[in-house]
């Protein structure tokens, strides 16, 4: 069977720009979609008038036969076919004959495209939903476990202050919230449907756009039919969500790449997690961090990729559009690849508590603390600065801890020192002293796990 479309032409076409014009090669994957809309399409068409029961009935039958042969392998698609939705169409025909031929009636490729997109997209990105929703429990559990356990903090990759690995924990805890914000407000706006908008203006026949609309799960119409056969901002919205959370993806494996060094020690990550290398026998490197640090930049260029396709496109439809599904489809697998992966590495990771207490013991992480107390007792905090400032100095050159400035030491520096008092400076104190709301102290990281659990049972109760 020649191109459905074929008509007006007098000859098919050349078989490089078959090739080149086809998408069935990737565009197949969403055949559950395109026969759920074709399902529904027939059925509001019955409704109406259009067709009758039994041309229905048949359609139908024959939609679910093809849905088990491509299911199975039995049915098999070439690039003759073009693309998923003519595929299935002759097929249709191939079972039906004359009855088939009358699904496509009020429907056009350009809102059938775009409603079997939009089912695709809520189906799939309601699997990474789950999938962002799993790794902020495991993150959750494991700051619960580790509400104690120290860390030094950096800024700059330089030792700053220290706070509790719980802590750490739930700054990636909210990152990783924003995204799950992100992905649902783009699926609320992406749950429309756009069955019925023809090919850009409508269609003259008397369809109910409302009855589609409920039968396949979409929240409401669109409201334009020329926007709806047109609108790729959906995906271009998931592809910037997916872009901010695989930067986050990244940065957590930026971190766990450098606590598994030699020079850190912070960690230990599961060998199932690790590989070896081909020459030295003592490695164990982490690949899979390393991995999951490189895949974002496959899904920055998903994105760039769609803007691009979009940027000069008038209204309505236009073939450039074709080009939405790869990147898209590349995009949604790594994400949600990538926060399994994450998740399940984190579940297994352990903290290595003996050689972070080395770490605890370099950098005068205890500083900032003492500046603190000099100014509750009167020293003006620029003042208190220069002069803890000028104690790591003398730490330096005498090659020891600011616990371990006895008070001689201290009035060299200023005589006001004869007077003043430090406060604890042991790891756990300057911890323990953040109490804050958001500070570090664990009682106050109980209260953000505790917050976070309330947050995610609420999402899950409201989106799952």
């Amino acid at each position: 069977m020649g191109n459905l479309w074929a008509g007006r032409f007098d000859r098919g076409m050349d078989a490089i720009v078959e090739e080149f014009n086809a998408s069935i090669g990737f565009d197949k994957r969403m055949y559950n979609c395109d026969i759920d809309g074709s399902i529904a399409h027939v059925s509001m068409l019955s409704e109406v008038g259009v067709v009758t029961e039994d041309e229905k009935n048949d359609i139908v039958s024959a939609l679910e036969e093809i849905r088990s042969g491509i299911s199975s392998g039995s049915l098999v698609f070439t690039v003759k076919q073009e693309d998923i939705h003519m595929a299935v169409e002759e097929a249709l025909i191939a079972k039906t004959g004359a009855t088939g031929k009358k699904l496509h009636t009020a429907r056009s490729r350009n809102d059938q495209a775009q409603t079997d997109m939009r089912l695709f997209f809520m189906r799939e990105t309601a699997l990474i939903l789950e999938a962002l929703v799993k790794l902020q429990r495991v993150i959750l559990e494991k700051a619960d476990r580790n509400t104690e356990e120290l860390l030094a903090g950096f800024t700059h990759m330089q030792h700053a202050q220290p706070v509790t690995a719980g802590f750490h924990l739930m700054a990636y805890f909210q990152m990783f919230r924003r995204d799950i914000e992100r992905l649902i407000d783009t699926r609320r706006r992406a749950n429309q449907n756009p069955l019925g908008s023809g090919a850009l203006g409508g269609t003259t026949f008397d369809i109910d756009r409302n009855m589609t609309t409920e039968l396949l799960g979409f929240d409401s119409p669109c409201e334009n039919a020329m926007d709806a056969v047109s609108d790729r901002d959906y995906i271009i919205e998931f592809l910037s969500a997916a872009s901010i959370s695989m930067m986050h993806v990244s940065r957590f494996a930026e971190e766990i790449v450098y606590w598994n060094s030699s020079e850190f020690k912070f960690i230990s990550i599961d060998d199932g997690f690790c590989t070896g290398s081909s020459m030295m026998p003592q490695k164990k490197n982490p690949d899979v961090a390393e991995l999951l640090r490189g895949k974002v930049g496959r899904v920055y260029g998903d994105l760039i990729a769609l803007l691009t396709v979009m940027k000069g496109t008038p209204l309505s439809y236009n073939k450039d559009f074709q080009e939405d599904k790869e990147p898209l489809f590349d995009a949604i697998d790594v994400w949600r690849t990538s926060i399994l992966i994450l998740a399940a590495m984190i579940d297994k990771m352990e903290y290595r508590s003996d050689e972070i207490q080395k770490h605890l013991n370099d950098g005068f992480l205890c500083a900032t603390d003492i500046a603190d107390s000099l100014v509750r007792q009167g020293i003006p905090f620029r003042d208190s600065h220069w002069l803890v400032g000028k104690m790591v100095k003398l730490c330096e050159n005498k090659s020891c801890g600011l616990p371990d400035l006895g008070k001689e030491d201290l009035v060299s520096l200023d005589p006001r020192f004869e007077s003043l008092v430090l406060p604890d400076l042991s790891m756990m104190g300057c911890v323990n002293a953040r109490k804050t709301m958001g500070g570090t102290a664990p009682q106050e990281v109980k209260r953000q796990i505790e917050v976070g659990r309330k947050w995610l049972a609420q999402i899950s109760a409201a989106h799952m």
